[in-house]
């Protein structure tokens, strides 16, 4: 087996993408209620993680069996269109970690209960979905949408549901949040990779909007968080949000970055660059719902 390939087509570089709303909701648990169960917290973490990895080796396999990730391509390479692994064997990847996720959420569901259950399988069949089907979420403008709820909404509330065994508007405020971000980063993604995908029949945001949009909608994705905060600090009863506007300025200087950024490899450094903002705002927000 050769790693290096496996980890190309994992793409674990963005996998703070999964982990930064588990630590949120984990902290927001311990603020609100003082319950941290560990254990459930773990397997959250690892369940989640590997449900990023099937859904990229996945979106790997079948993006190149439909035509994408061609010699216009400007993103980093896929292994599939490379021809450097097979499609079979990327998509029997993404299956095993869909299986690893799945095997976690045995355990989380014997915690959580019903609602841990249907957001599990949604969850995977999301990740599946994304890209397979007759209908993928990736070649409709539902994509953004799609993370924002998953890799949000769903991952924050479904740890502090895993944690106190309720739900409460502070969750949801802080899944919205960390999801926006999480937005923006497939929202670069999209506008980056444009040429190419309406070259394969591809409807993503950034095609149907156009490029001036995609940029006021990118600043509103990075804002967003930010006006959240102050709802979520008026119903805590413990806990800061305030150190988490340190990330304001370096998100603001993103978004202008983006803004002067023509179309091309520039937008692989802002991508990167966005996934570690969600990162920061993550750590900030923890940092003082537990401090």
């Amino acid at each position: 087996m050769n790693l290096p390939l496996w980890v190309m087509a994992a793409r674990p570089r963005t996998l703070s993408l999964s982990m930064t709303p588990v630590a949120v909701g984990t902290a927001l648990a311990w603020a609100t209620d003082r319950e941290i169960q560990w254990l459930a917290v773990f397997a959250a973490l690892i369940g989640s993680m590997f449900i990023q990895l099937g859904t990229n080796m996945h979106n790997d396999a079948v993006d190149s069996e439909r035509g994408g990730d061609g010699p216009d391509r400007i993103g980093p390479i896929r292994v599939t269109a490379s021809g450097l692994l097979s499609a079979a064997n990327v998509k029997l990847g993404a299956w095993i970690c869909f299986m690893i996720a799945a095997l976690m959420g045995i355990y989380l569901v014997y915690v959580g209960g019903l609602p841990i259950l249907l957001l599990g399988i949604l969850s995977i069949f999301s990740g599946w979905a994304y890209t397979g089907g007759p209908l993928p979420i990736a070649y409709t403008p539902l994509g953004e949408a799609f993370v924002v709820a998953f890799f949000g909404v769903g991952a924050v509330c479904g740890t502090y549901w895993l944690c106190t065994g309720h739900l409460g508007p502070s969750a949801v405020g802080a899944g919205l949040a960390v999801g926006f971000l999480a937005g923006a980063v497939l929202l670069v993604n999209n506008y980056r990779d444009v040429e190419a995908d309406t070259r394969v029949g591809r409807r993503t945001l950034a095609i149907v909007v156009g490029p001036h949009v995609t940029v006021w909608i990118y600043a509103v994705l990075m804002l967003l968080p930010f006006l959240l905060l102050l709802p979520i600090e008026q119903i805590l009863p413990r806990g800061h949000v305030w150190p988490t506007l340190l990330a304001l300025p370096p998100a603001l200087l993103l978004i202008y970055r983006f803004l002067k950024e023509p179309r091309g490899r520039g937008l692989n450094r802002i991508l990167v660059q966005t996934v570690q903002m969600q990162l920061l705002f993550g750590l900030l927000f923890g940092l003082g719902m537990v401090l």
